[in-house]
């Protein structure tokens, strides 16, 4: 190891010391020895003990820590820290902006114990009110976070979908007479990708000299693989312009879907569209985002393909925050914006409940004063209606965290787990079969937990969930955060299979938030859904009516 890489362990002990609050003596002293490790004028790997010993500010005690990390990479004091200190919580420690202090608050009063959940809460503004923080400081956050995930190779569709429209455009205007589509993982939608791939019917060459200013990773003779300064990787394929269909559905499809492509014809035809080949083989068109290789080609062959939902359908949403808890806008200017930018017809509003202490949730007596608003808003907006929801927790036995009494004066409750995440796939099961099975229970709410590129799902019987929701009438909620995207499209098909109604909710804690329902829309296309298939694409009095029926039984 180098003298800057051992500095940098002596820093990163002091950080773990402040941040457990070891004597401020010994943790500045440990800041310090970094920084005079870091400019010693010789190697500290080739000198020895006495000669690290007599170098000004570094004792017997330091110099014998230096060799240790010299040879082993770190030393016991250190080792201890870390055994200490969640591994989320130190990589927090690289996030620009962040330091011991801030990150004890994160850790110790948020409950916040790795780099997604805390990128999720800057994005429910969860930051805002905590001590040293503010709304600048959780921005800062939020986009050093969001660097340092890119700089990983793997990148949310909703993070990678602008610059990708981007560079698309700048090809079609370089190029316009060339066919020109996206390719791959990106055009079947796919939640998280490593490259955005396009296909065009120009030589590879004529490409590059149009990229100059993108960085080039590698190149082939029908291929250029690019990066941006955000570190964006772009992939530009060549095809002749005869061959472009084919390649088209060669390069889109997954290795199952051409697999199964191959089993009705090992060479699939030159044509003059997708369409034309597809039709060739006996099938319908199938949508690139079907193309999956599940059950699509059978549904081709049976003319049984799903008409996919689309976002024009929704006409409200549901699952939504105001500063009630911890949205950054009112209930009112929610309101506003969903009836007068989006169009919709209604608004779901569902405020943390009183175990959400993080999150301000709402006690009882806010409720009602909640409760009032909407009245009075509805009387102003109608006929837009704003409907009384909660997002009540679901608590570690599985009950929900306010009084029978309380819960049924709800339009209706999404129930949703924000904590104990780490039960085994059995407890976790049935804590939220309980749930389901509370007659109050509208809404199963991001069944899984899961933070995309950030923190898995915590473990369960998907199938005994989905059924328990066809048996007790719960609506399961397909949420359109793009760190969420819960429930996994996957299994999209079962709940459709049993019955189960699905809602594509953004989860918004802010007006933009609420445009996150296309992403929903998305992977609720990827699962085969219909419009017949989600609540938020009833009419006003459809919902209403649902909602009343459901709390009748």
């Amino acid at each position: 190891m180098d003298n800057k890489a051992i500095s940098k362990i002596f820093k990163l002990c002091s950080q773990l010391m402040e941040l457990h609050n070891e004597n401020p003596f010994r943790t500045k002293s440990m800041a310090s020895a970094s920084f005079k490790l870091d400019k010693l004028p010789f190697r500290i790997a080739e000198a020895n003990i006495e000669e690290l010993s007599a170098q000004p500010g570094i004792g017997k005690s330091i110099a014998e820590k230096a060799k240790e990390v010299a040879a082993t990479g770190t030393f016991k004091e250190l080792q201890t820290l870390m055994e200490n200190t969640p591994s989320g919580i130190v990589d927090m420690l690289n996030i620009k902006g962040l330091g011991p202090k801030k990150i004890q608050i994160i850790w110790k009063e948020l409950k916040i114990e790795s780099i997604g959940e805390l990128l999720y809460a800057c994005n429910e503004n969860r930051l805002v009110e905590a001590k040293g923080f503010g709304l600048k400081t959780q921005e800062d956050i939020k986009k050093s976070i969001e660097f340092s995930i890119s700089n990983k190779g793997w990148f949310l569709y909703a993070k990678v979908l602008p610059w990708a429209e981007r560079f698309l455009t700048d090809l079609k205007s370089h190029f316009p007479a060339s066919l020109l589509s996206f390719t791959g993982d990106f055009r079947r939608k796919c939640e998280i990708l490593s490259t955005v791939d396009l296909l065009i019917s120009e030589h590879i060459d004529s490409v590059e000299k149009f990229l100059g200013a993108y960085t080039l990773i590698e190149k082939t003779e029908n291929s250029i693989e690019l990066t941006d300064d955000l570190g964006f990787t772009f992939k530009v394929f060549s095809s002749n312009i005869n061959d472009f269909y084919r390649d088209l559905i060669l390069s889109t499809g997954s290795t199952a879907h051409l697999d199964l492509l191959y089993n009705i014809l090992p060479d699939l035809p030159l044509l003059s569209s997708e369409e034309a080949i597809y039709r060739n083989l006996g099938l319908d068109y199938i949508e690139p985002q079907l193309r999956e290789g599940l059950n699509e080609i059978d549904q081709a062959q049976n003319h049984s393909l799903p008409k996919l939902i689309e976002y024009r359908d929704l006409r409200g949403t549901l699952h939504n925050h105001s500063t009630y808890s911890d949205g950054v806008h009112s209930l009112e200017q929610m309101a506003l914006h969903c009836k007068g930018v989006l169009g919709l017809e209604y608004l779901g509003i569902c405020d943390h409940s009183k175990t959400a202490v993080y999150a301000n949730g709402l006690t009882i007596e806010r409720l009602e004063e909640q409760w009032k608003e909407i009245a009075a808003l509805n009387e102003k907006l109608a006929p837009f209606k704003i409907f009384r929801g909660i997002e009540s927790d679901i608590l570690g036995d599985g009950s929900l965290d306010y009084p029978d009494e309380i819960l049924a004066k709800f339009d209706f409750v999404v129930a949703s787990v924000h904590s104990n995440l780490k039960m085994d796939e059995e407890k976790a099961t049935a804590r939220l079969i309980k749930a389901i099975e509370n007659p109050y229970t509208t809404i199963l709410g991001h069944p899984t937990g899961r933070l995309l590129l950030s923190r898995a799902g915590y473990p369960l019987d998907f199938k005994k969930i989905i059924d328990a929701c066809a048996a007790n009438g719960v609506v399961i909620e397909i949420n359109a955060n793009p760190l969420r995207l819960d429930l996994d499209w996957r299994w999209h098909r079962y709940a459709v299979e049993k019955g189960v109604l699905l809602s594509v909710n953004p989860d918004a804690h802010r007006t933009e938030g609420l445009q996150d329902m296309q992403y929903g829309v998305l992977v609720a296309q990827k699962g085969g859904l219909q419009a017949n298939n989600c609540l938020n694409t009833y009419s006003l009095d459809d919902i209403t009516a649902y909602f009343y029926k459901k709390k009748q039984h």
